[in-house]
């Protein structure tokens, strides 16, 4: 065998070396780079991994309520909703995710969810209604709102909050420590359609709920929210309790 051909033969077996290696089994593919989790910037994969797991696939609602809800849009602006966002819900189960708060995702990523969650609202208005606005514009007063309790609520949730037939309670110690003065507000207004219930249009037909209703019922419902959440004890007990065991 001459020297060439010996040259040859080797050539040929590296190329077809090589071109074994490319099959191999993990060899990286043509864009199989990793994308860092925080260059991540595409509205839907972002809103899979951190709202739809408490606001439902597509902004359904579940466990918190739907976002894509025509109303909560209309009240909710971009700032409203990059400040839950970022910073959370003080005294609810809606955490932070901005990075500048403890969060996971950068001001960019953040940037995408609130443009892809406004994106949602619609572009008519609601049948010529204009929803109470998203923060109170005066303080509450709760003898007035247990009079519009009655009014707008009884009906389902029965005369006293417990519950009823077509709902359940709203005055539930549990319920109450999860959900913030502002999150009962969002809650009358836009109501919870996935789950039936009326926005402030619908409670009485024909007679949508004022800013001030609003404002007085969720002050009659915030009145009912207990002071230490889960402690059974009568207060004069807790007292004991609390200076007993050095607790704050």
């Amino acid at each position: 065998m001459t020297r060439l051909t010996i040259l040859l033969s080797l050539s040929a077996s590296v190329v077809f070396v090589c071109a074994a290696c490319n099959n191999l089994p993990g060899h990286p593919g043509p864009n199989s780079e990793v994308i860092s989790p925080d260059q991540i910037l595409d509205f839907n994969i972002l809103y899979a991994q951190n709202c739809a797991g408490c606001h439902g696939a597509a902004g359904s609602g579940g466990a918190g309520n739907a976002l894509r809800d025509p109303v909560f849009l209309a009240i909710a602006d971009d700032s409203a909703i990059r400040n839950a966002t970022a910073n959370g819900m003080r005294g609810t189960a809606m955490p932070a995710f901005a990075q500048s708060a403890g969060g996971m995702l950068t001001d960019k990523q953040i940037d995408a969810l609130v443009s892809g969650i406004r994106s949602w609202a619609p572009s008519s208005d609601l049948h010529g209604t204009t929803p109470p606005p998203y923060i109170a514009k005066t303080a509450g007063n709760a003898q007035r709102g247990a009079e519009v309790y009655q009014t707008f609520c009884s009906g389902c949730h029965g005369p006293n909050g417990t519950g009823g037939d077509k709902a359940s309670s709203i005055v539930d110690g549990s319920y109450l420590a999860l959900t913030s003065d502002q999150y009962l507000r969002i809650t009358v207004i836009a109501g919870r359609p996935e789950l039936g219930a009326p926005d402030w249009r619908g409670n009485v037909p024909g007679k949508p709920m004022s800013d001030q209703e609003v404002t007085d019922v969720v002050a009659w419902l915030a009145a009912r929210r207990a002071a230490i959440p889960g402690q059974p004890y009568p207060d004069s007990k807790n007292a004991q309790y609390q200076e007993h065991h050095n607790v704050d």
